[in-house]
């Protein structure tokens, strides 16, 4: 009996080749779709990395520090101050020099007629100066010099200004961001509670007004959940426009809240607003221009003067004539008196809105202060008392209700409490950042 063969005949040399190389085009193909396959995993978790990080909290320093730089309304300012400062040098300088050049002729109209018979036909050549009295050019490039001066000071109190409206649409939307989560974590809680309300009707417990006052409750927090996505879309638009960003570029992401603390006393608030409110420092810039004005304006009682020099050419045969002159300007004091009263009248003005300005300030600043000394005693009072009172609350309730020992309506309520409180607080802690920062803004300090 003859043995069978194990192994394969041997195919022919051509048709091995031909096998060789579609094993090699199978593997190629399945290491090029392996690869292509890696790659499009890679720029999937790219993107999803990139997602992440646009959306990644962005801090109220670094938005302060772009709007400073990026801000409009600071160069605009800036840009103000700079044109200011070329003001003075033109108040300080002399008139205008004045150039003649004149020719006379004689008997005739024609252009130097009797020129080489008349000693009276000349082609003249002079120039003429006008000189303030002593003091005048000085005090004009002072006053200048002073609106210079409220030009620099107006360009913090537009800082300040800038920086004061971001931070309040920062903390706007770090409220909405924060409220938001919480009114997600409380829809996701009353969706475990109407699970628990619809068991008991579906076993006889409960009733049909149960179930629908839970998703009445349910409906309600959606609504507000869409009014914060609105709100919220708003303050973007704010906060891009303060930044001089596109507004179609990506949202901004708020860190979360936490209380600052009111370092300094009432006291030596209303101090600082004194010494370093840039509106304080604007009316106390006008109020030394009007008095270097009253100072131009007694000066300008006095005369003024103008120096005239000429040469006159005539024909070699006769003569020259050279001609100097000298003016007095006398000033008219009726119209000098009123300009005087003007800008006396003027400084007082300004005085007054200067005493009007700091009591404006300083009232500012005592009711800012009771807001942030008060709003930190709530927060206290709701995150020591209130919020926790209220979860307690709430579990107690869930429990007496899962037992059948109290009402859907009690329960009801102690889940509005939980919501309200946790709201209310997000709320109070934004205004009293809010505080903070008018504060700041009024006073220059920093917490």
């Amino acid at each position: 009996m003859k043995a069978l063969g194990v192994f394969p005949r041997q195919l022919p040399r051509g048709r091995s080749r031909a096998v060789t190389l579609l094993l090699l085009v199978i593997v190629l193909l399945l290491v090029s779709s392996g690869m292509a396959r890696q790659s499009q995993q890679s720029g999937s978790v790219a993107g999803d990395a990139q997602s992440q990080s646009s959306a990644l909290p962005v801090s109220l320093k670094d938005l302060i520090r772009e709007a400073e730089h990026n801000s409009p309304n600071i160069a605009v300012a800036e840009h103000g101050y700079e044109a200011a400062t070329y003001v003075a040098r033109q108040a300080f300088a002399l008139p205008d020099t004045q150039v003649t050049l004149q020719h006379l002729s004689v008997g005739s109209p024609r252009p130097f007629a009797g020129y080489t018979n008349s000693e009276f036909a000349y082609l003249g050549l002079g120039a003429s100066q006008e000189i303030p009295y002593p003091g005048k050019r000085g005090l004009r490039g002072q006053v200048a010099n002073r609106e210079a001066d409220v030009r620099h000071v107006q360009i913090e109190s537009v800082r300040r200004t800038v920086t004061d409206k971001v931070k309040a649409a920062y903390f706007r939307l770090a409220y909405l961001q924060q409220t938001l989560s919480v009114l997600e974590r409380n829809d996701q809680l009353l969706k475990d509670v109407e699970k628990i309300v619809e068991s008991r009707y579906r076993v006889g417990q409960g009733n049909q007004q149960e179930v629908l006052k839970s998703q009445l409750q349910s409906t309600k927090i959606l609504q507000e959940i869409t009014m914060h996505h609105r709100e919220e879309g708003q303050l973007e638009a704010q906060l891009k426009q303060l930044l001089n960003r596109p507004q179609d570029s990506p949202d901004i992401q708020t860190e979360l809240l936490t209380p600052r603390t009111l370092t300094y006393s009432a006291s030596e608030l209303l101090g600082l607003a004194k010494q370093q409110n840039p509106d304080v420092q604007t009316q106390q810039a006008v109020l030394a221009k009007t008095e270097s004005q009253v100072e131009l304006a007694k000066k300008e009682f006095r005369p003024d003067f103008a120096v005239q020099y000429m040469y006159q050419n005539t024909d070699r045969k006769f003569r020259d004539y050279y001609m100097a002159g000298f003016s007095i300007t006398l000033p008219n004091r009726g119209r000098r008196k009123a300009e005087l009263a003007e800008a006396e009248a003027t400084r007082d003005q300004a005085n007054k809105q200067l005493e009007a300005e700091i009591q404006q300030r300083l009232a500012e600043v005592q009711d800012q202060y009771v807001v942030a000394q008060t709003s930190a005693e709530q927060l206290k009072i709701y995150k020591g008392g209130l919020i926790p009172q209220s979860n307690a609350t709430f579990q107690s309730s869930l429990a007496a209700y899962q037992s059948n020992r109290q009402d859907f309506e009690t329960l009801l309520s102690s889940f509005r409490d939980v919501l309200n409180l946790e709201i209310e607080y997000q709320r109070e802690l934004a205004e009293h950042e809010v505080a903070l920062a008018r504060i700041e803004m009024l006073t220059g300090v920093s917490f």
